[in-house]
This record gives C-alpha cells, structure tokens and sequence, in this order.
C-alpha cells in the first residue's frame, strides 16, 4: 500500500459574500475532487492545540503525526535545518522576511504594506540578504539566505522568550505595536532599524521600483526558536517517504523526521510555481520505491494573506487540475494500491488575512476499498462527536465535512487513522 497526503495550506476559509456566500472550496470548479469526495471518508481535525498559535508550524507537524505539544520548539529552527544550517544547542534561530513598509521618518510609525515585498524572487532576495548580512552580522548574529522573501538568523547563545509578531499577521497595520519585545527585543529592533538605510539605495530596490514593484525596503524579524528533535517517522511508522514542498519550513519539518526532501525546479510557494512539477515528482517517488509522500502546496495560503479572493478559487482549480487529477490517474495506471489524504493544515480566511484554530476538514480516499460505507468508522473516545460518521455524498469543504459527524480533536492521531496503525 502506498500513502500520499496532499496538503493545501491554508485552504479552509469563511464563506464569503462575494462569492454567493460560499467559501472558496465550496465555490472552485474541482472535478477531479468531486469525484474523490463521492468515495471518501469526511471529517474535521483540530490541527492546532489549544493554547497554541495557529501556524503552519504546529499544523503540520500535527498533520505528520507529531504533537506540537511535545515537539514544537519554534518555527525557525525547522526553516534554518532545510536550508542546511547545523544548529548548536545554544543557538536561538529567527525567521527573517524581506518586506515592504511604508517611508515615515519614524520606523515605528511605518505601516506593514507587504509581507513579501512584492513575492521578491530568490535570486535577488538571496543578493539582498548577503549583502545585509556583510552589514548587520558579527560573530554572534549570522544572516542566511532561503527562499523568495523567506531567510533565517541565527543567533549563537542569544535570548530566547522575545515577544515577535508574524508580519502577515499585520497587513496595512502601523508597526508601532508589534516592534520586537523581551530580552534581545534592543539588538534586533536595531538590525531592523538599521537595514532600511542599507536597503534603500541598493541597485535591485531601485530597479525594483522602476518597474513599479514593491521594494525590499526592510527586514522583518519573527519566528524564533531552538533546535527541535523529532521521532525518526520510518521507526514510528515503518514506511520509507519523502517530501514536496517549496517551503523550508515544511522541508525542514521533514528533514527532522528523516523524509527525503525533494527539490522541483520552478517551486516557489506561490501560485506561480511548479504544480506539474511538483505531481510528478509525488508520483515518482511512489512509483520507484516510496511508500510515502507529503506533498505540500503553499499557494492557497498565500493568497489568502493577500487577501486576494480570486487567486485563492484560481489556485484551487489549479491545484484540482493540475495535482489532484493527475496523481490520481496515475496511480490508477500504474495499478497501485493506494490511500490519498487531502487537507489543509488552518484555515486562513481571507476575511481576516491570517491564520485561525478552527478543526479543518480532511478526507481519505483508499484505491482498494470502491464506495466507502456509512457505518466503516468508529469514533475512538477521543472524539467530542461520537456518533457514527454518515459519510455526506457531497462535494468536499468545510461544511460536508463537519456534517459527517467525524472528529478527530488530537489531530496527530488522524495520521494513525489514515495509516490504518492500531494505537
């Protein structure tokens, strides 16, 4: 048996006037998921525990069979491994972002206008960064570059506790109550500080404004962490896998747990990336010897920190017709026996721009089973809703999936359920 996830960042969202009061996977042309959806077992997962902030972070390590609870020690340590960064026990780890604010006089009267300065391409942003680090960095505080607008500090023997906020948590919000608090609050509001003199007159933002696109006018320091240990998934699981995804964050995740990463050319966590590509190289690693593939698509997310509604429904139906179909037929045709799980990891309403806690709907198609009943699954006594799951003949979203009935409220044990492990 062969396993595949399919994780949609993101894609959960409230139902939206502008779209007839349906929410964006309620409203997207999906054929190739509505044909899933009529064979598959529906549900809701609560992805993120309570007390903790509903971040990709914590979503996807839950999705992974991981509890936050006990292996979460940050965001950035998980970016900092996928980019090949060897931490020290008492290195503290930051997200760093390129943004773009606004240019009052006063840094903390500026205003967070994009949190990815205009989605900067890696070739640039990977210029501005080491330029910034030949600037900001001493022997203590390091700069390394990622991907897109994404990079990484990491501070040796730094502070940890600071208070930071995610700049896509603040879109057209003034600065001047999310500035960096707690112990090393002073040296990183000063590298932030400082890096918009640098920033301003360098040759790829003046370009960059010539062609009318959001300027890399500052950086943006959030995220902080220190080196987390994971449970090795091949002795939790016994399944040989690999993981898809344009996110370091992700691939760091996946790299911690011992899963392959595999690079796709053209990838970039936005709605302009590989989606051909990124199918392939799931099928691939299927068809040659992989018992397991995680494979993550950032776009939805993104879309929706923009607040852009029709590229939320756009990458939707791309993902249906250019993902979903295509792993499906494939498998089918290579006779594989397989089980395909597809969720989000949060939902990420375009009406607020940012990452909410709510249970996401999931659903599980297994290629050996044909229609799946009503009364297949027992709730375990972990479940709030306890009654049988009546599987919906519905599209699949976030609606047909709480009327199911199925809930699982620790949501790291739905990888157990998808698996079909005893626990």
């Amino acid at each position: 048996m062969k396993y595949i996830i399919i994780l949609i960042d993101g894609a959960a969202d409230y139902r939206i006037g502008e779209l007839g009061d349906k929410t964006p996977l309620e409203y997207a042309l999906t054929p190739a998921l509505d044909r899933l959806a009529t064979k598959s077992e529906m549900g809701i997962v609560k992805t993120i525990p309570d007390g903790m902030v509903p971040g990709s972070d914590t979503a996807n390590l839950s999705v992974l069979g991981y509890d936050p609870a006990k292996y979460y020690t940050g965001r950035s340590p998980f970016e900092a491994v996928s980019i090949g960064i060897n931490l020290a026990e008492d290195d503290v780890t930051f997200r760093c972002n390129l943004v773009t604010l606004s240019e009052e006089d006063k840094y903390s009267d500026r205003i967070m206008l994009d949190y990815s300065a205009g989605e900067i391409p890696t070739e640039e942003s990977k210029v501005l960064i080491e330029y910034l680090g030949s600037k900001l960095q001493t022997d203590k505080i390091k700069f390394y570059p990622g991907v897109s607008y994404r990079h990484v500090i990491v501070w040796s023997g730094g502070p940890d506790k600071n208070i930071l906020t995610p700049p896509h948590d603040i879109p057209g919000k003034k600065i001047r109550d999310f500035l960096p608090e707690g112990p090393g609050s002073d040296v990183l509001l000063d590298m932030m500080e400082r890096s918009t003199v640098i920033l301003r007159e360098h040759p790829i933002n003046k370009e960059r404004i010539k062609k009318g696109l959001n300027p890399a006018n500052s950086i943006w320091i959030w995220g902080e962490g220190r080196k987390p240990a994971l449970d090795s998934f091949y002795e939790k699981y016994k399944l040989k896998g690999s993981i898809i995804s344009a996110v370091d964050l992700i691939k760091g995740i996946g790299i911690l747990a011992g899963l392959t990463p595999i690079s796709v050319k053209g990838a970039t966590g936005t709605i302009n990336t590989n989606f051909k590509g990124k199918a392939s190289a799931a099928i691939k690693e299927l068809a040659e010897g992989k018992d397991f593939v995680y494979l993550h698509l950032e776009a939805t997310d993104e879309c929706s920190h923009q607040g852009n509604v029709a590229c939320k429904v756009k990458a939707l139906e791309i993902i249906d017709s250019q993902v979903i179909g295509p792993i499906k037929e494939a498998l089918d045709r290579k006779h594989l026996d397989y089980r395909m799980m597809i969720l989000p990891d949060h939902y990420t309403p375009i009406s607020v721009r940012t990452h909410t806690p709510e249970p996401v709907p999931f659903m599980i198609y297994d290629s050996t089973a044909g229609r799946i009943k009503d009364i297949d699954y027992k709730p375990d006594k972990s479940n709030k809703l306890d009654r049988p799951a009546k599987l919906k003949r519905k599209r699949f979203n976030e609606i047909s999936a709480r009327e199911t009935g199925l809930y699982f409220e620790k949501g790291y044990k739905l990888l157990d359920h998808f698996l079909k492990k005893q626990t």
